[in-house]
């Protein structure tokens, strides 16, 4: 009587099987979270044009840009007279004065958020908003997927009396030196001196208007809110400082620019902050809680107490660099080896110098 076999594997090849699919996936997942990554990164691309076209929009409209945030002015400081090169004195920007409202606010209806634009009650400070909590939104164009900024909030005690405010990923360059001397050292968007397209000395094709910033998972850091005109939230400086004597540096209200601004070679390896930039110079925000978890994140930050200036660098999760939109509207991929020099001039708006290469 002979004995029927069964067919089948082995405990040998079944293993075999196993270990050449496990061999297959490895080689597959790079792949795909490359490709994964590519659409991300197209999406956050498609989010960064529509606002940069929200803003060239505002400004056909308006004949102006919108300001970089609507603030008060320091009491005593004189007004300018014709928007010109400052010929009245310095006028400081301070970020947590007034109705701190940031050209995002400004700019919804010309990404299709007009909703949610008249939901703000401009007679208030964005800390005071009550119809709808507007502020509290999240809003999809200003989010990329890399990031997941949807779901994460900032809301202080000390900062904004708990009031919640939405995150999101694109900010706007208003100075390549520091935030509160935007109006001395002018990006793109400036508040106080109406910016109109005459002003713009080096031309639209070679200054930078917005790029991509990050979020943290922590209610105390304010980066990526986009309703307030806060440093790292909607607004970045380069920290590039401008070559001018020691004492004029030391005391800018009594400093009368002459001439367009000049980087400082002194000062552009140590204080400069470009994409991703790990350091030293690092994102400076309200409060920085959790420094440690901040680096580990590579999202290093210092408390404003500990530096009294303002100042903080585009951020993202795409490998290599952040996104940047151009005040002619198109959107190139810079990288974060870009040199510390020509990125400073691609943020002023009145340098003169000329860009070698520009992508």
């Amino acid at each position: 009587m002979r004995r029927s076999r069964v067919a089948g594997f082995t405990l040998v090849e079944l293993l075999v099987v196993i270990a050449i699919i496990g061999v297959l996936i490895s080689l597959l997942l790079p792949a795909l979270q490359i490709a994964r990554e590519a659409a991300r990164k197209g999406t956050c691309t498609n989010n960064l044009k529509q606002l940069t076209l929200a803003v060239i929009n505002y400004e056909q409209t308006f004949k102006v840009f919108p300001p970089s945030g609507i603030v008060d002015r320091p009491p005593g400081e004189p007004k300018e007279l014709d928007g010109s090169v400052r010929k009245n004195g310095y006028v400081y920007y301070t970020q947590n004065s007034g109705r701190m409202f940031s050209w995002v606010v400004l700019t919804l209806p010309f990404f299709e958020q007009t909703a949610l634009h008249k939901q703000f009650d401009f007679s208030k400070s964005a800390l005071d908003q009550r119809d709808g909590e507007p502020q509290s939104q999240y809003i999809s164009t200003l989010g990329c997927p890399s990031d997941s900024a949807q779901g994460r909030i900032f809301s202080d005690l000390r900062s904004t009396r708990r009031k919640v405010f939405a995150k999101g990923n694109y900010a706007a360059y208003c100075s390549p030196y520091h935030v509160e001397y935007q109006n001395f050292f002018p990006g793109a968007l400036i508040a106080h001196i109406p910016q109109s397209r005459r002003r713009f000395r080096d031309g639209f094709s070679t200054t930078i208007m917005l790029s991509e910033v990050r979020t943290r998972e922590n209610t105390s850091d304010e980066r990526g809110v986009w309703a307030l005109p806060w440093c790292g939230a909607s607004l970045l400086a380069y920290d590039a400082h401008h070559l001018a004597p020691t004492v004029e540096n030391e005391n800018f209200r009594n400093y009368r620019r002459q001439g367009r601004y000049v980087v400082d070679p002194a000062f552009i390896v140590e204080s400069a902050q470009p994409p991703n930039n790990p350091g030293p110079s690092l994102d400076v925000i309200s409060t920085c809680s959790n420094e440690a978890d901040a680096v580990f994140s590579n999202m290093p930050c210092r408390a404003f107490d500990r530096a009294m200036y303002w100042s903080a660098a585009p951020r993202s999760l795409h490998p290599g660099g952040v996104n940047v939109s151009w005040c002619d509207g198109r959107v190139t991929f810079m990288n974060d080896n870009v040199d510390r020099t020509e990125f400073g001039y691609m943020v002023s708006i009145d340098d003169g110098k000329p860009i070698s290469k520009i992508e």
